[in-house]
């Protein structure tokens, strides 16, 4: 048998699935138009932690021993893409929360919407993770988390996060890569969200959970931990969410020409990246999670060939692969780095 380590035997394929995604996400772009914070945004919460750059086309959110920061879209949307070129906090960020989500849980207290993506900080060394999660009407005792790595470092660039929302479906992307869709059926009924939501970004203390089961809590000799947005994009349709009785037929034309545009379908290529992201960084989904879920979620389409490299608690079988993976994509960035210089 050979001697030769997992890891080089490993490598090659690290680097074509890391090339491939890097050559799908620099193809041809959706088209997109930004607008600057004050055209679409206010501050949330942590007003003194909020920077608007010069020309007001993006912000830093900042957390420190005092306070973490948000900011809020200025209208709700019935349906809609919300996106965002995000760069997260470098160094060690446990217990550091960044998130980017569309709720509507400050008007709808009990019977709230809402469509996640968090990033989870990590101890020095160790890659940041995320995870994307929806309610609906309230829906919170059936999280629907899926959790995944990257391929690449996301502290070290900026990279587009997107969630898309229409009457149909819901995808979410990082860059041009779909890494999950959720098609609306008539078994979700109210799990699935259908009332106006604002779109939100914030970062904050999460010590009690995000690290280690809430073992590893934030260290503030690293704050403050900033976290940078830009090319904020809101292509919703707005509308007053207190209406005793909502028009949704005003969003028509705006749900149409949603569904005109290029990510708010699957081609054969993108559920080709989505399946290839799949399999290779999601290493939890709540679908799969037996013990938490004994009957399984409305909704949830169980693909046999995914289950069987998850276990009854959701998670991978073979976790410890996805962390060689890791490291490899570590040691492969730091060789760029060196050559680069």
């Amino acid at each position: 048998m050979s001697s030769t380590p997992f890891f080089l035997i490993f490598l090659p394929y690290l680097f074509f699935f890391s090339s491939w995604f890097f050559c799908f996400s620099s193809s041809a772009g959706f088209d997109l138009t930004p607008i600057s914070f004050d055209e679409g945004y206010s501050p949330l919460f942590g007003d003194f932690n909020l920077v608007r750059s010069p020309d007001g086309n993006s912000v830093r959110l900042l957390l420190d021993v005092y306070s973490g920061s948000g900011f809020i879209s200025s209208n709700m949307y019935a349906h809609g893409f919300f996106s965002a070129k995000i760069k997260l906090p470098s160094d060690n960020t446990a217990g550091v929360v960044v998130a980017f989500y569309a709720s509507n849980g400050d008007v709808f207290e009990k019977a709230h919407d809402e469509l996640d993506i968090e990033f989870l900080g990590n101890v020095r060394g160790k890659p940041w993770r995320f995870q994307t999660n929806l309610y609906g009407n309230g829906s919170t005792s059936r999280g629907r988390e899926e959790r995944y790595r990257l391929w690449f470092d996301p502290s070290k660039e900026f990279h587009r996060y997107s969630i898309l929302w229409t009457t149909k479906n819901i995808i979410f992307y990082v860059d041009e890569v779909p890494i999950r869709e959720v098609i609306r059926s008539d078994e979700m009924g109210g799990d699935y969200p259908t009332k106006p939501m604002s779109l939100y970004a914030t970062i904050w203390d999460a010590s009690s959970w995000a690290t280690g089961g809430g073992k590893i809590k934030v260290n503030y000799d690293y704050a403050p931990f900033t976290a940078e947005f830009r090319e904020l994009v809101l292509d919703g349709c707005p509308m007053d969410p207190i209406q005793e009785y909502p028009d949704f037929t005003i969003c028509n034309d705006k749900d149409a020409w949603l569904d005109t545009r290029i990510y708010s379908f699957l081609s054969p290529k993108r559920r080709a990246a989505m399946y290839k992201f799949r399999q290779h960084y999601m290493y939890y989904s709540s679908c799969y999670d037996v013990w938490r879920y004994p009957v399984r979620l409305p909704g949830c389409v169980i693909d046999p060939i995914e289950k069987e490299r998850f276990n009854e608690s959701g998670r991978l079988k073979f976790e410890r692969s996805h962390k060689k993976q890791a490291r490899a994509a570590k040691a492969r960035r730091e060789r760029k780095s060196r050559s680069d210089t």
